[in-house]
């Protein structure tokens, strides 16, 4: 057993990556009725989706099951993530009516859980703020039951922005860590590593109550050694729900795939989060942040 924890952590691939994918990443193509009906009503309410801006792997499960994340305030990023398939450049208007429409959104889902996440809108005095805790209200007045989870940017480390969204009381708060310390000025050069830290502290600060949720993405030139020494960063920090999936390079544009973690390596991960102490933790070569997010919040005791 501890031959094989230690083969896992090489620092470096023993061989170039195949040319095609190892069989773990293969998902059907979606094209289901609950897809295609759920791809219809986005379009007819004018709303969008972080499962296709993103090119989720998983898009055709989950709404085949009748989940998706919404992505509010516009499709095109203010920053311009080496890693990230979502637009950038300059944003639309803002629309103030946005926040509502997802409610109907919600009602006509009848959802039990709902993801918000979106653009940097960096472009907004309270960096988009609003809009979350707008969100958050309105599907807990009209989809009474219905929990939020809300992935946030980082609103530049703003306390009131962040206080803001808090207020509202969303089920759970999640920002995204991406990769490791070393690769942030490569991978995400308008984040701050420690800008990071700083949101879960003073999240835990204004909410103790409401938990915190974080992912990684794997395969962009990390050592496994840096991977468990982030995710003990992150629990100095009281973050309590994990998700690491990974990585898959949008186009010859964003940064290159360094290797395929193998599914062993995501259950090492796996074990070594719940013995640090995060609440839950989803580790797979697929998983993304609101993959199987309706599972998460049971789990964690949401």
């Amino acid at each position: 057993m501890a031959e094989h924890f230690y083969q896992i952590m090489g620092r470096h691939r023993a061989e170039p990556l195949p040319e095609r994918k190892p069989s773990w990443l293969k998902v059907k193509a979606p094209g289901g009725r609950g897809y295609l009906g759920l791809k219809d009503m986005m379009r007819e309410l004018d709303l969008h989706t972080v499962c296709e801006e993103a090119h989720c792997p998983n898009v055709g499960e989950c709404w085949e099951h009748g989940t998706a994340s919404f992505m509010i305030l516009g499709d095109v990023c203010t920053r311009n993530c080496a890693y990230c398939a979502v637009a950038h450049g300059r944003p639309p208007k803002f629309d103030p009516a946005e926040p509502s429409r997802v409610a109907e959104a919600a009602e006509k889902m009848k959802l039990r859980h709902l993801v918000i996440t979106s653009v940097d809108r960096d472009d907004l005095p309270d960096f988009g703020a609003w809009a979350f805790a707008e969100v958050i209200r309105l599907v807990h007045e009209r989809v009474p039951g219905c929990s939020v989870e809300v992935l946030v940017p980082d609103f530049q480390g703003n306390e009131d922005s962040i206080r803001m969204v808090l207020e509202a009381r969303p089920e759970i708060y999640n920002h995204n860590t991406e990769t490791v310390p070393r690769l942030y000025k490569k991978a995400r050069p308008g984040g701050r590593y420690e800008r990071v830290k700083q949101i879960f502290r003073f999240a835990k600060q204004v909410a103790p109550d409401v938990p915190t949720k974080t992912g990684i993405i794997v395969g962009m030139g990390e050592t496994n050694e840096e991977i468990l020494e982030t995710m003990q960063d992150l629990r100095t920090v009281d973050v309590d729900i994990l998700t690491i999936g990974q990585y898959l390079r949008p186009s010859n544009d964003h940064i290159a795939l360094d290797r395929y973690v193998t599914p062993d390596e995501f259950r090492m991960f796996y074990d070594a989060g719940m013995r640090m102490g995060f609440k839950h933790v989803e580790s797979a070569p697929l998983v993304r942040s609101s993959y199987h997010a309706w599972e998460q919040v049971q789990a964690a005791g949401v």
